[in-house]
């Protein structure tokens, strides 16, 4: 199969940068809901101040780690090799891709329902696939896996949760001497923010190159940036727990530091969500700029270069300030209603979730994950009633990403194929 998009480089990378654009503009209008939803639904933080919050987090992750996602999008799905005489149709399919996942993320987000937009992606890849060569160049056991992922981690993620806030409810919450309790706890509340998502953020944070001048074990040095902001953030929180006694009601102080937690774990999941999720948007635009470069389908390993993870990075951005409120309210407000105290459980059991499900190798959504978290406390609440009109929006939103993303993916692949420009 030949085509006159190589023959035109300039304007074939200008037009498909501007559609991985849109694709992360929608990744950002809709999934970073994950990391800033709950923040701004217990009031922590105001939606303007997430924006920005979220904004400068997800770009600085994306920008800086992007890299090290698993850029391998483009080959866990449909095997490459298949494509390897014809890279011009995995170009096609790859442009069919970013189409069908700007879409539908844009019908989501507009509709205020989080989806996973790495399902998007691997649905509308095994969808061009199939039409392109057929149902054996899907690899189904990822499929099963991302399936399985759907049922196990909302459960897992609200099991967690319901736990965490019942034992911070009996030791902190409903205790006479609340506050004398709170101080004793946030040198625990602290270990536990910096220990689950130091886990995520400092093995890749100790690898940039201005800590080699130091030469030291990267684990001795992740070891020792954790324990300084352990203690950091110790003594930060009981300097305002003294400041706000001097000031505030017991219950307002309670919320206040609580607050504190959640802000602080929201801005760790919103920088991990960029470094991570950005691939969504960027890896069909990387296959496709490497098969423009060479002629050939990248068969093992895909490099990413840093303009392509700006340009996601920016992307996300620009998505999260113009459309990413309504997401936010869905997972913020429209569930149940949050506070700092519970939005921070729910916060922690979402990072906690997503680390456990790395480790043994089960891909999951950090949509899924924040979602079960916050039913997990509702049900376990007795002033907090879940709202199951919106769940039930959520879950039907879940599993048609899939299928819709498959069919999008081999109708526009289908129609492209009907172009001048790509025959």
């Amino acid at each position: 199969m030949t085509s006159i998009l190589s023959d035109h480089f300039l304007l074939t990378l200008i037009l498909i940068s501007l559609l991985a654009i849109y694709v992360a503009w929608n990744l950002g209008a809709n999934d970073v809901a994950n990391s800033m939803g709950t923040s701004v639904g217990s009031k922590a933080i105001t939606l303007t101040q997430a924006i920005i919050i979220a904004g400068i987090l997800e770009f600085t992750g994306a920008v800086i780690f992007g890299k090290q996602v698993s850029a391998t999008l483009a080959t866990k799905i449909a095997n490459p090799s298949l494509f390897s005489d014809e890279p011009q149709t995995f170009m096609v399919g790859m442009i069919a891709v970013l189409i069908s996942c700007g879409l539908w993320l844009q019908i989501a987000t507009t509709r205020g329902l989080p989806v996973a937009s790495s399902h998007a992606v691997v649905g509308a890849i095994a969808g061009f696939s199939w039409v392109a060569i057929g149902s054996s160049a899907i690899a189904w056991s990822n499929i099963g896996y991302i399936c399985l992922g759907w049922i196990v981690t909302p459960v897992v993620s609200a099991i967690v949760a319901a736990s965490l806030y019942n034992l911070l409810r009996y030791w902190i919450f409903e205790r006479e001497d609340t506050l004398q309790q709170l101080r004793e706890w946030i040198p625990w509340l602290s270990s536990a923010l910096i220990a689950i998502f130091g886990i995520i953020v400092l093995p890749t944070v100790v690898q940039l190159p201005v800590f080699n001048y130091l030469l030291l074990p990267e684990q001795t040095l992740g070891l020792g940036i954790g324990i300084i902001a352990t203690v950091g953030i110790t003594f930060y929180s009981w300097n305002r727990l003294k400041k706000y006694q001097q000031q505030q009601l017991k219950s307002s102080i309670l919320e206040k530091i609580m607050g504190k937690y959640q802000v602080m774990s929201a801005c760790f999941v919103a920088f991990a969500h960029g470094s991570n999720d950005v691939g969504n948007a960027i890896a069909p635009l990387a296959a496709i700029v490497y098969i423009l470069n060479t002629n050939a389908v990248p068969i093992n390993q895909l490099d990413i270069p840093v303009w392509i993870l700006v340009l996601g990075g920016l992307g996300i951005v620009l998505g999260l300030a113009v459309q990413g409120k309504n997401v936010i309210a869905t997972v913020g407000e429209n569930i149940i209603t949050l506070i700092p105290s519970t939005g921070f459980c729910a916060e922690i059991a979402t990072a906690t979730t997503i680390l456990l499900a790395s480790r043994i190798g089960l891909p999951v959504s950090t949509s899924h994950a924040l979602v079960g978290s916050v039913i997990g406390i509702g049900l376990v609440s007795a002033d907090q009633e879940v709202r199951w009109s919106t769940i039930k929006s959520v879950i039907l939103a879940w599993v048609v990403t899939l299928p819709v993303a498959a069919i999008l993916g081999a109708v526009i692949f289908s129609l492209l194929l009907l172009l001048p420009w790509f025959s």
